[in-house]
């Protein structure tokens, strides 16, 4: 059970209408979200950030950012928020080969040096402590531009809160969720943990 129960969708009409963005991403309006609104602000800027990261202003696809949210969300152990980036990676075109095979990003030929960078940033980021250094700086420059990088970051750093509020919360995880981590995470022992609604 859930720290602190989602509201209904309905409950504040300036989130609701943010929340339409979710429709696209994910199919439904996380729960993560419903209950952030026990303070609307926070939804509002919640959603607002997070549109604001995932717009492409460069190379970074919508499928890449995807896959950035899922190493980040498995570096820290959500479960809820590896569910979410796989489903919304899946969504937004990610190749087939690649959504079987993200465990193995660093060796699968599905997978371009330029991702593979970007993908090893994100796992090195979302260490604590903190594991960027100046060969992972060497490797990305390599790759992508200095407003490509922010991107990258700016997902990396939603997901960092992501992943705080998810586990510390308990976030029920909805079934479609369930579905894609199921399919792409299952063979590597995902499960909802805390996330299914009765454990927490």
């Amino acid at each position: 059970m859930a720290l602190v129960q989602p509201l209904d969708p309905n409950h504040d009409p300036d989130t609701k209408k943010l929340a339409e963005f979710f429709n696209e991403t994910l199919g439904f309006c996380p729960n993560s979200v419903l209950t952030m609104q026990h303070r609307p602000a926070i939804s509002k800027a919640f959603i607002n950030l997070n549109k604001a990261v995932m717009a492409n202003e460069g190379r970074v696809t919508s499928a890449l950012k995807r896959m950035i949210a899922w190493v980040s969300s498995n570096a820290t152990g959500c479960r809820y928020c590896q569910a979410h980036a796989i489903r919304a990676a899946e969504r937004y075109g990610a190749e087939q080969e690649q959504l079987d095979n993200i465990w193995e990003y660093r060796t699968h030929p599905a997978f371009s040096e330029a991702e593979r960078a970007a993908l090893d940033f994100s796992l090195q980021a979302s260490q604590v402590p903190n594991a960027v250094d100046a060969e992972i700086k060497e490797r990305l420059y390599q790759h992508w531009n200095e407003g490509e990088i922010v991107e990258m970051l700016g997902v990396i750093s939603l997901f960092g809160y992501l992943n705080r509020w998810n586990d510390s919360q308990g976030t029920d995880i909805e079934d479609g969720a369930v579905e894609s981590a199921n399919q792409y995470l299952g063979k590597h022992g995902w499960e909802k943990g805390k996330h299914d609604g009765s454990k927490y």
